[in-house]
């Protein structure tokens, strides 16, 4: 009886299989993707579908022989912000990096807040010429797999989650960020406790709880009018409006940040904007992973998601992929997806002193990769402050 249930479940999320088996997704005009690279453990797939007008979601995946860099920036607003940090968060971390001779999550956490301050000081500058960037933001999320460490580290609702494989070769999706989404009731109440004399900091709009009725997301890059009185925007702009002068900072900055060994049992990593999340849970999205070829997933787990997105509308992917940037928004956001492997006798050689010669030679041919979502730009990477670290001696028990 459980079985048959768990059939039924798995026939109902997964409609990809039963509205069209032959769609990839590689005649939408909207959706890039590179099907699979190398990286330092294994292999990565990464996948971006535009719905705005003007994208702004933005991503990166920057290798070398024992590093690797995921970078998701789902920005809002305009596409600035995300774009800022697709720019400049990296090369702030490696120089942190490389003058302190360590990664850490003290290191992540001033990447971070070097990245919101020098994309404020831009604001600054632009402000005469294009007011409304004060208005621009990004959530921003980051993976770093050094060695044998995952360091995560997000602030919005982008999401990172890892597919673990159980004795009983099941696979069990675990979350390793933390949502900041004002329909997270410890959200709301972090907020209220933040802000215990201001009646307007969570309103009720449009059947979603907002931060003064007009945002989300509690944690983010950019969004400076949200921040600092000096970036106030006209009261008159309905969309940006504040019931009253900011007295202080509504939203911050400060990321969430998690730290991990990778273990025997974890085979995937999921990194995604909450385009994806919105129409796809974390479980569905992981046994999709793991279902399926390597090759090409993820953009299988866009095509999902935009399936999911065409039933609740009553209409079909074919008809969604005909329509125009900035109409698709009708229908899904931005998604960008990135999926990365662990290969752990990949990381048994990064970890050993005395490895296979041929080990050796796959894991020093790792090309030193950055690669740019949707633009479709693939150079060489910055990427060798890590390699000068010794590793080993710095892995959590």
């Amino acid at each position: 009886m459980f079985s048959y249930l768990r059939k039924l479940v798995t026939t109902c999320w997964l409609p990809v299989d039963h509205m069209n088996k032959d769609d990839d997704g590689k005649d939408d005009p909207l959706l890039w993707s590179r099907d699979l690279d190398r990286h330092s453990l294994g292999e990565f797939s990464i996948a971006v579908v535009q719905a705005n007008e003007f994208i702004e979601d933005h991503c990166q995946v920057e290798t070398s022989s024992n590093s690797t860099f995921i970078g998701v920036y789902d920005g809002h607003g305009g596409p600035d912000a995300s774009r800022f940090i697709a720019n400049h968060l990296f090369l702030h971390l490696m120089r942190l990096v490389r003058e302190n001779k360590i990664i850490s999550e003290d290191i992540l956490r001033s990447a971070f807040a070097v990245t919101e301050s020098s994309f404020l000081a831009h604001v600054r500058r632009a402000l005469q010429i294009k007011p409304l960037i004060a208005a621009m933001g990004s959530c921003c999320l980051v993976g770093i797999i050094w060695g044998g460490t995952l360091y995560v580290a997000n602030v919005g609702d982008s999401r990172a989650v890892i597919g673990r494989l159980t004795r009983s070769n099941n696979i069990v999706a675990e979350q390793l960020t933390r949502d900041h989404n004002a329909s997270m009731e410890e959200v709301r109440q972090e907020l209220m406790s933040l802000h215990p004399d201001d009646p307007h900091i969570l309103v009720c709009k449009q059947g979603a709880w907002r931060i003064k009725g007009i945002i989300q997301v509690s944690r983010s890059i950019g969004d400076a009018y949200l921040k600092k009185p000096e970036f106030s925007l006209d009261p008159s702009n309905p969309r940006f409006g504040l019931p009253e002068p900011l007295r202080r900072p509504v939203l911050t900055a400060e990321p969430f940040v998690y730290t991990r060994a990778i273990h025997p049992q974890d085979k995937f990593l999921i990194f995604a904007s909450d385009g994806l999340w919105e129409l796809v849970t974390n479980q569905e999205a992981a046994e999709i992973v793991y279902k399926y070829p390597r090759a090409g997933i993820a953009r299988k787990l866009i095509i999902a998601a935009l399936q999911v997105a065409a039933r609740n509308r009553k209409t079909s992917y074919a008809q969604i992929k005909r329509m125009g940037k900035g109409q698709r928004r009708n229908f899904h956001d931005d998604i960008t997806v990135v999926v990365v492997f662990i290969d752990h006798e990949l990381l048994e050689a990064n970890a050993a002193v005395f490895i296979d010669q041929e080990l050796r030679e796959a894991n020093a041919a790792v090309p030193k990769v950055s690669v740019r979502g949707f633009i479709d730009t693939v150079g060489p990477s910055d990427f060798s402050t890590l390699e000068g670290i010794d590793v080993g001696s710095r892995l959590p028990a």
